[in-house]
């Protein structure tokens, strides 16, 4: 089999459409048409072909995961999705969260972690919602729980309190508490913390009026 051509993908390109014989046999990385030498008029076997494929395929799912985990940390089935989508084989997929779990770049007790610490942070929200997010990205019961061990609803709920007072502390103090209320319970805070928030935080923002 000869190669005819080597065109850029239209649609990715960081690929490359190889011809064999006058037809599209696969899309290539540049990456791996360069490794091999690829050219046209080079021949190939059927055997090597498939290899040329195999090798590419490892080498795509790899990058795809790597470039995922570089940006922020995400569960086993957040990259497995994603490799999915990209119509990668079962084997290779398996194979390439296998190696990155064993190089510890895939980790979803470290995932978890790193997800709490990040809402607690930027968006406070109670251990219950954090477990029902971590559930939803793949993350294991146990190990969701584990990972919200030592976060405190009572904190959490203030936090996010603090963040919104100024908008709300020249109201009147039912449209206060209504607001605050309605605002901590969509972040999954149960009604005795919210009470309580709401009217520790009530009762700052009168002292602050009279003050």
């Amino acid at each position: 089999m000869t190669i005819t051509a080597i065109e850029r993908n239209n649609r990715r390109r960081s690929r490359v459409d190889l011809y064999i014989n006058g037809v599209v046999a696969c899309d290539i990385s540049r990456v791996t048409a360069k490794k091999r030498d690829l050219c046209i008029g080079s021949e190939l076997s059927e055997a090597e072909l498939a290899g040329l494929i195999a090798e590419d395929r490892k080498r795509e799912a790899m990058e795809t995961a790597a470039a995922m985990l570089a940006r922020r940390p995400h569960s086993e089935r957040e990259v497995r999705r994603r490799l999915t989508q990209r119509k990668l084989d079962e084997p290779i997929i398996e194979a390439t969260l296998g190696r990155l779990k064993e190089v510890r770049l895939l980790d979803d007790a470290e995932y978890a972690r790193s997800f709490t610490e990040s809402r607690g942070r930027m968006s406070p929200r109670s251990k219950r919602l954090l477990v029902q997010e971590l559930r939803a990205a793949g993350v294991d019961s146990a190990v969701a729980a584990s990972a919200v061990a030592d976060v405190s609803d009572v904190d959490a709920a203030y936090e996010l309190a603090q963040t919104r007072l100024r908008s709300l502390s020249r109201l009147e103090e039912q449209a206060f508490r209504q607001r605050l209320s309605g605002l901590l319970q969509r972040r999954g805070f149960g009604w005795d913390v919210t009470r309580g928030i709401v009217d520790r935080c009530w009762l700052e923002t009168s002292e602050g009026r009279s003050a």
